[in-house]
């Protein structure tokens, strides 16, 4: 009992803490009747955050709900299951854990909580978590908080609301979108800010440390959640660094997979297994050749550090075709969507059309002969037939 008026202290600080006012659309998708929720995504994406928003909208009270850090020294003495046990038999109702992953076998607790307990889980944990229990894994419902997305960015520094629009929206009616768009703000005027520090919503506590506190979750998610979920060998982790810096050299990083193993001095089997590890991490993005139509090989024929933000950290002169095809990944993935390499333009998306990503003055001849295709530019508000403007990627989610 000691130990849990403990941690219903700490509960009481967090939930007193001051609710960021802008509200992502997950917060408000979670289906609040599945008894277990989990919430997973890169560090920095504004998880905590979330979870919350999502307390203070419950019609609760505080002593109905406990909200616990797992990697609080207090949890290095007890399990989730024997609080959570405990938390139940006083009257709880809603158990918030976050960083879950910080706690080894955390399965095995929330499926006893499911099969023994009358209480309601949300958790949050790495994007690289996955749940080995066949069991648990069917009861719970796992929801993907990703980085901001352009279009949240400007709602955010312009106190406006703009619609999500989808891919068919983009490619069909991009001109008519993008007047919509111009006629309420400038939106080139954002999309540079975007790239540089507007993916992690920390930056609205201090842009000057973004840097520094984007560094620090690049690093946690190294040494810490990859160490835990993949147990990787402490003394590799220099290895997987290194490989961020490769990353940095070329434009945009196109692997030979036995000449980056020499240089990160792992076996190529290892480097696939750091490789996967990163990109379910959210540092790396990995594109895939296609090939004999729609077969996928696995052998990455692009690497990106995961979106404009890490390459303004990790980099010291981000090239900006590379910037500009990080975003465009990026965004389309996040809004669900399959992207390949393509052997005339830069992708091929959702096996169907054909996109080259570049500047303004970008044309088609690379891809003139090719049926469904499309130049998406970078430097333009408003796009003609089959040449869109870039930044409207940034409003699939």
């Amino acid at each position: 009992m000691e130990l849990l008026e403990s941690l219903k202290e700490y509960s009481s600080l967090f939930l007193a803490k001051k609710i960021p006012t802008y509200e992502r659309e997950l917060l408000n998708k979670l289906n609040s009747k599945n008894r277990i929720i989990g919430i997973v995504g890169a560090k920095g994406v504004g998880k905590t955050t979330l979870l919350l928003q999502y307390m203070k909208k419950q019609n609760l009270s505080k002593s109905e709900m406990l909200y616990i850090s797992i990697d609080h020294p207090l949890m290095s003495a007890t399990t989730i299951l024997e609080i959570a046990k405990e938390f139940a038999a006083y009257g709880g109702k809603l158990l918030i854990l976050d960083e879950i992953h910080n706690q080894a076998n955390f399965a095995q607790d929330l499926k006893a909580i499911w099969d023994f307990l009358e209480i309601n889980v949300i958790f949050s944990g790495s994007s690289a978590l996955h749940l080995d229990n066949a069991d648990l894994s069917r009861r719970v419902l796992k929801y993907t908080l990703p980085t901001l997305s352009f279009r949240e960015f400007i709602e955010i520094q312009t106190k406006q609301k703009f619609t999500t629009l989808s891919l068919e929206d983009i490619l069909l009616h991009h001109e008519r979108h993008a007047q919509e768009i111009i006629t309420n703000i400038k939106p080139l005027k954002y999309f540079q800010d975007y790239f540089k520090f507007g993916y992690y919503p920390f930056y609205l506590e201090d842009e000057a440390t973004l840097g520094l506190k984007l560094t620090e979750a690049i690093n946690k998610s190294i040494d810490i959640d990859l160490l835990q979920i993949y147990n990787i060998d402490p003394k590799k982790l220099r290895n997987i660094k290194k490989i961020l810096t490769l990353l940095c050299s070329s434009v945009p990083y196109k692997p030979n997979i036995t000449t980056l193993a020499a240089s990160v001095e792992v076996d190529p089997k290892t480097l696939y297994v750091y490789l996967d590890a990163l990109q379910k991490t959210r540092i790396i993005r990995m594109v895939s050749a296609t090939s004999r139509g729609e077969e996928i090989i696995k052998k990455p024929e692009k690497i990106y550090l995961d979106n404009p933000n890490i390459f303004h950290v990790l980099c010291q002169n981000p090239d900006i075709g590379t910037l500009r095809e990080s975003f465009f990944s990026g965004a389309v993935c996040n809004a669900g969507h399959n992207i390949t390499a393509s052997k005339k333009g830069d992708f091929l998306l959702d096996s169907k059309f054909t996109i080259e990503v570049g500047g303004k003055g970008k044309s088609f001849k690379q891809i003139k002969d090719m049926q469904n295709s499309f130049v998406v530019a970078d430097g333009i508000e408003v796009g003609s037939g089959n040449k869109i403007p870039l930044y409207l990627f940034g409003f699939l989610y």
